[in-house]
Protein backbone atom coordinates (compact mmCIF):
# COMPACT_ATOMS: atom_id res chain seq x y z
CA UNK A 1 0.00 0.00 0.00
CA UNK A 2 1.00 3.59 -0.67
CA UNK A 3 0.23 6.70 1.32
CA UNK A 4 0.33 10.32 0.17
CA UNK A 5 0.13 13.19 2.64
CA UNK A 6 -0.41 16.77 1.47
CA UNK A 7 0.37 19.57 3.91
CA UNK A 8 -1.74 22.17 2.16
CA UNK A 9 -2.50 25.77 3.01
CA UNK A 10 -6.10 25.07 4.09
CA UNK A 11 -5.88 21.52 5.38
CA UNK A 12 -3.66 18.47 5.68
CA UNK A 13 -4.91 15.53 3.66
CA UNK A 14 -4.12 11.83 3.52
CA UNK A 15 -4.83 9.29 0.82
CA UNK A 16 -3.97 5.61 1.10
CA UNK A 17 -4.12 3.46 -2.02
CA UNK A 18 -3.26 0.06 -3.35
CA UNK A 19 -1.89 -0.66 -6.83
CA UNK A 20 -4.05 -3.41 -8.35
CA UNK A 21 -4.19 -4.52 -11.99
CA UNK A 22 -2.78 -1.33 -13.45
CA UNK A 23 -4.76 1.10 -11.33
CA UNK A 24 -4.61 2.59 -7.84
CA UNK A 25 -7.57 1.73 -5.64
CA UNK A 26 -8.12 4.28 -2.87
CA UNK A 27 -8.80 2.54 0.46
CA UNK A 28 -8.81 5.51 2.83
CA UNK A 29 -8.91 9.29 2.72
CA UNK A 30 -8.72 11.75 5.57
CA UNK A 31 -8.76 15.52 5.93
CA UNK A 32 -7.59 17.58 8.88
CA UNK A 33 -8.57 21.26 8.43
CA UNK A 34 -6.23 23.77 10.05
CA UNK A 35 -6.00 26.78 7.65
CA UNK A 36 -2.23 26.96 7.97
CA UNK A 37 -2.02 29.87 5.54
CA UNK A 38 -4.30 31.92 7.79
CA UNK A 39 -1.71 31.35 10.52
CA UNK A 40 0.94 33.42 8.76
CA UNK A 41 1.51 36.74 10.47
CA UNK A 42 2.42 39.99 8.70
CA UNK A 43 6.11 39.02 8.69
CA UNK A 44 5.35 35.62 7.08
CA UNK A 45 6.00 33.66 10.25
CA UNK A 46 3.70 30.85 11.32
CA UNK A 47 2.10 31.68 14.64
CA UNK A 48 2.40 29.31 17.62
CA UNK A 49 -1.30 28.54 17.28
CA UNK A 50 -0.93 27.60 13.61
CA UNK A 51 2.09 25.42 14.36
CA UNK A 52 0.30 23.54 17.12
CA UNK A 53 -2.73 23.06 14.90
CA UNK A 54 -0.50 21.60 12.20
CA UNK A 55 1.20 19.25 14.64
CA UNK A 56 -2.15 18.05 16.00
CA UNK A 57 -3.36 17.40 12.44
CA UNK A 58 -0.26 15.34 11.63
CA UNK A 59 -0.63 13.31 14.81
CA UNK A 60 -4.15 12.37 13.73
CA UNK A 61 -3.00 11.39 10.24
CA UNK A 62 -0.17 9.28 11.66
CA UNK A 63 -2.68 7.29 13.70
CA UNK A 64 -4.65 6.53 10.53
CA UNK A 65 -1.57 5.47 8.56
CA UNK A 66 -0.64 3.08 11.38
CA UNK A 67 -3.92 1.17 10.82
CA UNK A 68 -2.84 -0.01 7.35
CA UNK A 69 0.06 -2.12 6.01
CA UNK A 70 1.57 0.86 4.20
CA UNK A 71 4.95 0.17 2.57
CA UNK A 72 5.78 3.66 1.27
CA UNK A 73 4.75 7.07 2.59
CA UNK A 74 5.49 10.38 0.91
CA UNK A 75 4.54 13.63 2.59
CA UNK A 76 4.80 16.94 0.74
CA UNK A 77 4.25 20.53 1.80
CA UNK A 78 3.07 23.23 -0.58
CA UNK A 79 2.81 27.01 -0.76
CA UNK A 80 2.46 28.07 2.89
CA UNK A 81 5.58 26.18 3.89
CA UNK A 82 7.34 27.50 0.79
CA UNK A 83 6.88 31.06 2.03
CA UNK A 84 6.86 30.73 5.83
CA UNK A 85 10.15 32.07 7.19
CA UNK A 86 10.07 29.66 10.12
CA UNK A 87 9.10 26.65 8.01
CA UNK A 88 12.35 24.81 8.86
CA UNK A 89 11.60 24.98 12.58
CA UNK A 90 8.07 23.72 12.01
CA UNK A 91 9.24 20.87 9.78
CA UNK A 92 11.65 19.52 12.40
CA UNK A 93 8.78 19.18 14.85
CA UNK A 94 6.35 18.02 12.18
CA UNK A 95 8.58 15.16 11.02
CA UNK A 96 9.00 14.00 14.61
CA UNK A 97 5.22 13.91 15.06
CA UNK A 98 4.43 12.32 11.68
CA UNK A 99 7.28 9.84 11.74
CA UNK A 100 8.16 10.39 8.08
CA UNK A 101 10.20 12.96 6.11
CA UNK A 102 8.29 15.96 4.75
CA UNK A 103 9.37 17.56 1.49
CA UNK A 104 8.60 21.18 0.65
CA UNK A 105 8.02 20.91 -3.10
CA UNK A 106 8.21 23.69 -5.67
CA UNK A 107 5.09 25.00 -7.35
CA UNK A 108 6.22 23.44 -10.63
CA UNK A 109 6.69 20.02 -8.99
CA UNK A 110 3.28 20.39 -7.39
CA UNK A 111 1.83 21.06 -10.83
CA UNK A 112 3.59 18.04 -12.32
CA UNK A 113 2.20 15.74 -9.65
CA UNK A 114 -1.30 17.20 -10.04
CA UNK A 115 -1.19 16.56 -13.78
CA UNK A 116 0.13 13.03 -13.23
CA UNK A 117 -2.84 12.23 -11.01
CA UNK A 118 -5.36 13.68 -13.46
CA UNK A 119 -3.78 12.02 -16.49
CA UNK A 120 -3.94 8.56 -14.96
CA UNK A 121 -7.60 9.08 -14.12
CA UNK A 122 -8.51 10.21 -17.64
CA UNK A 123 -6.34 7.68 -19.51
CA UNK A 124 -6.70 9.55 -22.81
CA UNK A 125 -3.25 9.56 -24.44
CA UNK A 126 -4.08 11.97 -27.27
CA UNK A 127 -6.15 14.58 -25.46
CA UNK A 128 -4.81 18.13 -25.36
CA UNK A 129 -5.86 19.41 -21.97
CA UNK A 130 -5.66 22.18 -19.43
CA UNK A 131 -5.56 21.28 -15.74
CA UNK A 132 -6.09 23.88 -13.02
CA UNK A 133 -5.73 23.51 -9.28
CA UNK A 134 -6.73 26.41 -7.02
CA UNK A 135 -5.29 25.86 -3.57
CA UNK A 136 -5.22 27.82 -0.36
CA UNK A 137 -1.93 29.57 -1.11
CA UNK A 138 -1.24 29.09 -4.82
CA UNK A 139 -2.79 28.20 -8.15
CA UNK A 140 -1.18 25.69 -10.52
CA UNK A 141 -1.92 25.68 -14.24
CA UNK A 142 -0.71 22.83 -16.44
CA UNK A 143 -1.11 22.34 -20.17
CA UNK A 144 -0.37 18.97 -21.70
CA UNK A 145 -1.10 16.31 -24.27
CA UNK A 146 -1.79 12.89 -22.80
CA UNK A 147 1.04 12.07 -20.42
CA UNK A 148 3.29 14.84 -21.74
CA UNK A 149 3.36 18.15 -19.89
CA UNK A 150 3.90 21.03 -22.30
CA UNK A 151 3.87 23.87 -19.79
CA UNK A 152 3.43 24.11 -16.02
CA UNK A 153 3.40 27.19 -13.81
CA UNK A 154 2.54 28.07 -10.25
CA UNK A 155 1.09 31.44 -9.21
CA UNK A 156 1.12 32.89 -5.72
CA UNK A 157 -2.61 33.53 -5.56
CA UNK A 158 -4.86 31.27 -3.51
CA UNK A 159 -8.19 31.08 -1.75
CA UNK A 160 -6.93 32.17 1.68
CA UNK A 161 -5.25 35.38 0.51
CA UNK A 162 -8.21 36.31 -1.72
CA UNK A 163 -10.70 35.78 1.07
CA UNK A 164 -8.72 37.71 3.68
CA UNK A 165 -7.82 40.61 1.38
CA UNK A 166 -11.02 41.25 -0.54
CA UNK A 167 -13.74 39.95 1.79
CA UNK A 168 -12.60 41.36 5.17
CA UNK A 169 -14.76 40.43 8.16
CA UNK A 170 -16.58 38.03 5.85
CA UNK A 171 -18.38 40.79 3.94
CA UNK A 172 -19.26 39.93 0.34
CA UNK A 173 -19.74 42.97 -1.89
CA UNK A 174 -19.79 43.59 -5.62
CA UNK A 175 -16.81 45.92 -5.27
CA UNK A 176 -14.91 43.31 -3.28
CA UNK A 177 -15.56 40.65 -5.91
CA UNK A 178 -14.56 42.99 -8.75
CA UNK A 179 -11.29 43.84 -6.97
CA UNK A 180 -10.59 40.17 -6.21
CA UNK A 181 -11.15 39.14 -9.83
CA UNK A 182 -8.98 41.97 -11.14
CA UNK A 183 -6.19 41.07 -8.71
CA UNK A 184 -6.33 37.42 -9.77
CA UNK A 185 -6.22 38.39 -13.44
CA UNK A 186 -3.05 40.39 -12.81
CA UNK A 187 -1.24 37.19 -11.76
CA UNK A 188 -2.05 35.44 -15.05
CA UNK A 189 -1.75 38.42 -17.39
CA UNK A 190 1.69 37.66 -18.80
CA UNK A 191 1.07 33.97 -19.53
CA UNK A 192 -2.61 33.74 -20.42
CA UNK A 193 -1.86 33.40 -24.14
CA UNK A 194 -0.05 30.10 -23.44
CA UNK A 195 -3.22 28.67 -21.90
CA UNK A 196 -5.74 30.11 -24.36
CA UNK A 197 -8.43 27.65 -25.50
CA UNK A 198 -6.79 27.31 -28.91
CA UNK A 199 -4.02 25.30 -27.17
CA UNK A 200 -6.24 22.63 -25.59
CA UNK A 201 -9.40 20.61 -26.13
CA UNK A 202 -10.70 20.11 -22.58
CA UNK A 203 -10.24 21.87 -19.25
CA UNK A 204 -10.26 20.15 -15.84
CA UNK A 205 -10.37 21.43 -12.26
CA UNK A 206 -8.61 19.19 -9.77
CA UNK A 207 -8.75 20.99 -6.41
CA UNK A 208 -11.26 20.49 -3.63
CA UNK A 209 -12.34 24.12 -3.90
CA UNK A 210 -13.19 23.74 -7.58
CA UNK A 211 -15.09 20.52 -6.94
CA UNK A 212 -16.99 22.31 -4.16
CA UNK A 213 -17.95 25.15 -6.52
CA UNK A 214 -19.14 22.63 -9.10
CA UNK A 215 -21.19 20.81 -6.47
CA UNK A 216 -22.81 24.06 -5.30
CA UNK A 217 -23.75 25.05 -8.85
CA UNK A 218 -25.26 21.62 -9.52
CA UNK A 219 -27.03 21.29 -6.17
CA UNK A 220 -28.63 24.73 -6.45
CA UNK A 221 -29.74 24.33 -10.05
CA UNK A 222 -27.73 27.31 -11.18
CA UNK A 223 -28.01 27.58 -14.97
CA UNK A 224 -27.33 24.25 -16.62
CA UNK A 225 -25.39 23.00 -13.58
CA UNK A 226 -21.97 23.10 -15.22
CA UNK A 227 -18.79 25.07 -14.52
CA UNK A 228 -19.24 27.80 -17.10
CA UNK A 229 -18.52 31.51 -17.02
CA UNK A 230 -22.23 32.33 -16.97
CA UNK A 231 -22.97 29.99 -14.06
CA UNK A 232 -19.97 31.19 -12.06
CA UNK A 233 -21.22 34.75 -12.44
CA UNK A 234 -24.72 33.73 -11.32
CA UNK A 235 -23.20 32.12 -8.21
CA UNK A 236 -21.18 35.29 -7.57
CA UNK A 237 -24.35 37.41 -7.75
CA UNK A 238 -26.16 35.08 -5.35
CA UNK A 239 -23.29 35.38 -2.85
CA UNK A 240 -23.30 39.18 -3.15
CA UNK A 241 -27.04 39.23 -2.39
CA UNK A 242 -26.38 37.19 0.76
CA UNK A 243 -23.74 39.72 1.75
CA UNK A 244 -21.81 37.77 4.37
CA UNK A 245 -19.78 34.56 4.27
CA UNK A 246 -21.21 33.34 7.59
CA UNK A 247 -24.76 33.64 6.20
CA UNK A 248 -24.18 31.61 3.03
CA UNK A 249 -26.66 28.75 3.19
CA UNK A 250 -26.33 26.88 -0.07
CA UNK A 251 -26.87 23.16 -0.61
CA UNK A 252 -23.47 21.56 -1.24
CA UNK A 253 -21.54 24.22 0.71
CA UNK A 254 -20.04 23.15 4.00
CA UNK A 255 -19.84 26.12 6.41
CA UNK A 256 -16.16 25.54 7.22
CA UNK A 257 -15.28 25.82 3.53
CA UNK A 258 -17.33 28.91 2.74
CA UNK A 259 -14.46 31.41 2.93
CA UNK A 260 -12.26 29.25 0.66
CA UNK A 261 -15.07 28.85 -1.86
CA UNK A 262 -15.66 32.61 -2.07
CA UNK A 263 -11.95 33.32 -2.52
CA UNK A 264 -11.60 30.45 -5.00
CA UNK A 265 -14.58 31.64 -7.01
CA UNK A 266 -12.89 34.98 -7.67
CA UNK A 267 -9.81 33.19 -9.04
CA UNK A 268 -11.85 30.77 -11.15
CA UNK A 269 -13.88 33.58 -12.71
CA UNK A 270 -10.62 35.33 -13.66
CA UNK A 271 -9.24 32.20 -15.29
CA UNK A 272 -12.43 31.38 -17.19
CA UNK A 273 -12.58 34.91 -18.58
CA UNK A 274 -8.93 35.22 -19.55
CA UNK A 275 -8.55 31.75 -21.04
CA UNK A 276 -11.88 31.85 -22.84
CA UNK A 277 -13.13 28.61 -21.31
CA UNK A 278 -16.57 27.46 -22.33
CA UNK A 279 -16.85 24.74 -19.69
CA UNK A 280 -14.60 23.13 -17.07
CA UNK A 281 -14.94 19.61 -15.74
CA UNK A 282 -14.18 18.88 -12.07
CA UNK A 283 -12.20 15.67 -11.48
CA UNK A 284 -11.64 13.56 -8.36
CA UNK A 285 -7.91 13.37 -8.75
CA UNK A 286 -4.95 15.61 -8.17
CA UNK A 287 -1.86 16.03 -6.02
CA UNK A 288 -2.23 13.05 -3.68
CA UNK A 289 -3.14 10.64 -6.46
CA UNK A 290 -0.22 12.03 -8.47
CA UNK A 291 2.13 11.32 -5.56
CA UNK A 292 1.01 7.70 -5.41
CA UNK A 293 1.36 7.25 -9.17
CA UNK A 294 4.82 8.78 -8.99
CA UNK A 295 5.78 6.25 -6.30
CA UNK A 296 4.53 3.44 -8.55
CA UNK A 297 6.42 4.73 -11.59
CA UNK A 298 9.65 5.07 -9.61
CA UNK A 299 9.65 1.30 -9.10
CA UNK A 300 9.43 0.65 -12.85
CA UNK A 301 11.32 1.56 -15.99
CA UNK A 302 9.00 4.56 -16.31
CA UNK A 303 10.79 6.44 -13.51
CA UNK A 304 10.47 10.09 -14.54
CA UNK A 305 13.66 10.91 -12.73
CA UNK A 306 15.58 9.23 -15.54
CA UNK A 307 13.92 11.59 -18.01
CA UNK A 308 14.69 14.58 -15.80
CA UNK A 309 18.39 13.72 -15.61
CA UNK A 310 18.59 13.18 -19.37
CA UNK A 311 16.92 16.51 -20.14
CA UNK A 312 19.06 18.26 -17.53
CA UNK A 313 22.24 16.94 -19.14
CA UNK A 314 21.01 18.03 -22.55
CA UNK A 315 20.16 21.51 -21.28
CA UNK A 316 23.68 22.01 -19.91
CA UNK A 317 25.40 20.25 -22.81
CA UNK A 318 27.04 17.54 -20.71
CA UNK A 319 29.28 15.07 -22.55
CA UNK A 320 27.17 11.91 -22.40
CA UNK A 321 30.07 9.58 -23.17
CA UNK A 322 32.12 10.86 -20.26
CA UNK A 323 29.05 11.01 -18.04
CA UNK A 324 28.08 7.41 -18.74
CA UNK A 325 31.63 6.22 -18.17
CA UNK A 326 31.89 7.91 -14.77
CA UNK A 327 28.38 6.85 -13.72
CA UNK A 328 28.89 3.19 -14.60
CA UNK A 329 32.31 3.13 -12.93
CA UNK A 330 31.05 4.86 -9.76
CA UNK A 331 28.11 2.45 -9.47
CA UNK A 332 30.34 -0.59 -9.92
CA UNK A 333 32.87 0.64 -7.33
CA UNK A 334 30.11 1.48 -4.86
CA UNK A 335 28.68 -2.01 -5.18
CA UNK A 336 32.16 -3.45 -4.53
CA UNK A 337 32.26 -1.51 -1.23
CA UNK A 338 29.16 -3.41 -0.04
CA UNK A 339 27.05 -0.56 1.38
CA UNK A 340 24.62 -1.37 4.17
CA UNK A 341 21.63 -0.41 2.01
CA UNK A 342 20.83 0.65 -1.54
CA UNK A 343 19.53 4.07 -0.45
CA UNK A 344 22.27 5.95 -2.30
CA UNK A 345 22.82 3.65 -5.27
CA UNK A 346 20.56 5.37 -7.81
CA UNK A 347 21.27 8.86 -6.47
CA UNK A 348 25.00 8.20 -6.91
CA UNK A 349 24.49 7.01 -10.50
CA UNK A 350 22.45 10.10 -11.40
CA UNK A 351 24.93 12.37 -9.62
CA UNK A 352 27.79 10.87 -11.60
CA UNK A 353 25.87 11.34 -14.84
CA UNK A 354 25.47 15.04 -14.02
CA UNK A 355 28.94 15.53 -12.53
CA UNK A 356 30.13 17.87 -15.30
CA UNK A 357 27.03 20.04 -15.84
CA UNK A 358 28.84 22.88 -14.07
CA UNK A 359 31.17 23.13 -17.10
CA UNK A 360 28.33 25.01 -18.78
CA UNK A 361 28.90 27.85 -16.30
CA UNK A 362 32.71 27.69 -16.10
CA UNK A 363 35.45 25.04 -16.20
CA UNK A 364 36.89 26.64 -13.07
CA UNK A 365 35.30 25.10 -9.98
CA UNK A 366 32.82 23.31 -12.20
CA UNK A 367 32.01 20.90 -9.36
CA UNK A 368 30.74 23.82 -7.25
CA UNK A 369 28.68 25.23 -10.11
CA UNK A 370 27.32 21.76 -10.86
CA UNK A 371 26.36 21.15 -7.24
CA UNK A 372 24.40 24.40 -7.16
CA UNK A 373 22.59 23.59 -10.42
CA UNK A 374 21.69 20.06 -9.34
CA UNK A 375 20.45 21.14 -5.93
CA UNK A 376 18.36 24.08 -7.13
CA UNK A 377 17.05 23.02 -10.53
CA UNK A 378 13.45 21.94 -11.04
CA UNK A 379 14.15 18.24 -11.59
CA UNK A 380 10.76 16.58 -11.99
CA UNK A 381 10.32 13.51 -9.83
CA UNK A 382 13.08 14.29 -7.35
CA UNK A 383 12.44 15.41 -3.81
CA UNK A 384 14.33 18.35 -2.35
CA UNK A 385 16.27 15.94 -0.13
CA UNK A 386 17.31 13.83 -3.10
CA UNK A 387 18.52 16.88 -5.00
CA UNK A 388 20.44 18.12 -1.99
CA UNK A 389 22.13 14.73 -1.61
CA UNK A 390 23.00 14.59 -5.30
CA UNK A 391 24.37 18.11 -5.08
CA UNK A 392 26.67 16.98 -2.27
CA UNK A 393 27.91 14.04 -4.34
CA UNK A 394 28.61 16.36 -7.29
CA UNK A 395 30.38 18.80 -4.98
CA UNK A 396 32.39 16.00 -3.42
CA UNK A 397 33.72 14.58 -6.70
CA UNK A 398 37.03 16.43 -6.26
CA UNK A 399 38.99 18.68 -3.94
CA UNK A 400 38.85 18.93 -0.16
CA UNK A 401 36.31 16.94 1.81
CA UNK A 402 35.70 19.48 4.56
CA UNK A 403 33.06 21.17 2.41
CA UNK A 404 30.79 18.15 2.72
CA UNK A 405 29.84 19.00 6.32
CA UNK A 406 29.20 15.93 8.44
CA UNK A 407 29.17 13.31 5.72
CA UNK A 408 31.50 11.11 7.77
CA UNK A 409 28.68 10.26 10.15
CA UNK A 410 27.12 8.09 7.41
CA UNK A 411 29.33 5.17 6.22
CA UNK A 412 27.31 4.61 3.04
CA UNK A 413 27.58 8.29 2.10
CA UNK A 414 31.35 8.10 2.59
CA UNK A 415 31.48 5.11 0.25
CA UNK A 416 29.37 6.93 -2.35
CA UNK A 417 31.68 9.96 -2.27
CA UNK A 418 34.75 7.73 -2.53
CA UNK A 419 33.18 5.92 -5.50
CA UNK A 420 32.48 9.06 -7.52
CA UNK A 421 35.92 10.50 -6.71
CA UNK A 422 37.69 7.35 -7.89
CA UNK A 423 35.51 7.16 -11.02
CA UNK A 424 36.44 10.75 -11.87
CA UNK A 425 40.14 10.03 -11.22
CA UNK A 426 40.07 6.99 -13.53
CA UNK A 427 38.36 9.06 -16.22
CA UNK A 428 40.83 11.95 -15.99
CA UNK A 429 43.75 9.50 -15.99
CA UNK A 430 42.30 7.91 -19.12
CA UNK A 431 42.55 4.62 -17.28
CA UNK A 432 40.61 1.82 -18.90
CA UNK A 433 39.98 -0.17 -15.74
CA UNK A 434 38.05 -3.28 -14.87
CA UNK A 435 36.24 -2.45 -11.64
CA UNK A 436 36.14 -6.13 -10.65
CA UNK A 437 39.90 -5.92 -10.09
CA UNK A 438 39.51 -3.19 -7.44
CA UNK A 439 39.01 -4.31 -3.86
CA UNK A 440 38.14 -2.30 -0.74
CA UNK A 441 38.49 -2.59 2.99
CA UNK A 442 36.89 0.32 4.83
CA UNK A 443 36.86 0.68 8.58
CA UNK A 444 38.65 3.53 10.33
CA UNK A 445 40.81 3.80 7.25
CA UNK A 446 40.36 3.11 3.55
CA UNK A 447 42.40 0.36 1.92
CA UNK A 448 42.17 0.07 -1.86
CA UNK A 449 43.84 -2.76 -3.75
CA UNK A 450 44.29 -2.47 -7.51
CA UNK A 451 46.57 -4.03 -10.15
CA UNK A 452 50.17 -2.84 -10.09
CA UNK A 453 50.16 -2.58 -13.88
CA UNK A 454 47.59 0.25 -13.74
CA UNK A 455 49.91 2.49 -11.76
CA UNK A 456 52.65 1.91 -14.38
CA UNK A 457 50.46 2.06 -17.47
CA UNK A 458 48.53 5.23 -16.65
CA UNK A 459 51.07 7.90 -15.84
CA UNK A 460 48.88 10.42 -14.00
CA UNK A 461 46.97 7.83 -11.95
CA UNK A 462 49.61 7.70 -9.21
CA UNK A 463 49.60 11.48 -9.01
CA UNK A 464 45.83 11.73 -8.60
CA UNK A 465 45.76 8.94 -6.03
CA UNK A 466 48.52 10.70 -4.11
CA UNK A 467 46.42 13.86 -4.01
CA UNK A 468 43.49 11.78 -2.85
CA UNK A 469 45.53 10.43 0.06
CA UNK A 470 46.15 14.01 1.16
CA UNK A 471 42.47 14.96 1.05
CA UNK A 472 41.38 11.97 3.14
CA UNK A 473 44.26 12.46 5.58
CA UNK A 474 42.88 15.92 6.35
CA UNK A 475 39.74 14.20 7.58
CA UNK A 476 41.72 11.81 9.83
CA UNK A 477 40.80 8.92 7.58
CA UNK A 478 43.99 7.40 6.12
CA UNK A 479 43.75 6.14 2.52
CA UNK A 480 46.15 3.33 1.59
CA UNK A 481 46.74 2.07 -1.95
CA UNK A 482 47.90 -1.55 -2.20
CA UNK A 483 49.12 -3.24 -5.37
CA UNK A 484 48.02 -6.67 -6.51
Amino acid sequence: MLAAIDLGSNSFRLQIGEYVDGTIRVVRTAREPNRLAAGLDKRNYLTDTAIQGGLDALASLREIVALYPVSVVRAVATNTLRVALNAADFLIRAEAVLGYPIEVISGEEEGRLIYLGVDNLLANPEERRLVIDIGGGSTEIIRGRGKTIERVESFSVGTVGQSRTFFPDGLITAAGFDAAILSARSHFEDVKSHYHKRNWQAAYGSSGTMRAIAEIIAANGIGDGQLTGKNLDLLRQQMIRTGKISKLDLPGLRPERAASVVGGLSILIALVRDMKMQVMRPVESGLRMGIMWDLCLQSTEQDRREQSVSRFMQRYKADRRRATRVADCASALYEKMQPDSDAYARLLHWSAQMHEVGMFVSPTNYHKHGAYLVENADLAGFTAREQKQMGRFVLGQKGNLRKLNGIFSNPDAVKAVLAIRLAVIFMHSRANVDESEVHFRIRKRIEITMPKKWLRQYQTLSYWLGRERDWWAEMDMPLIIRES
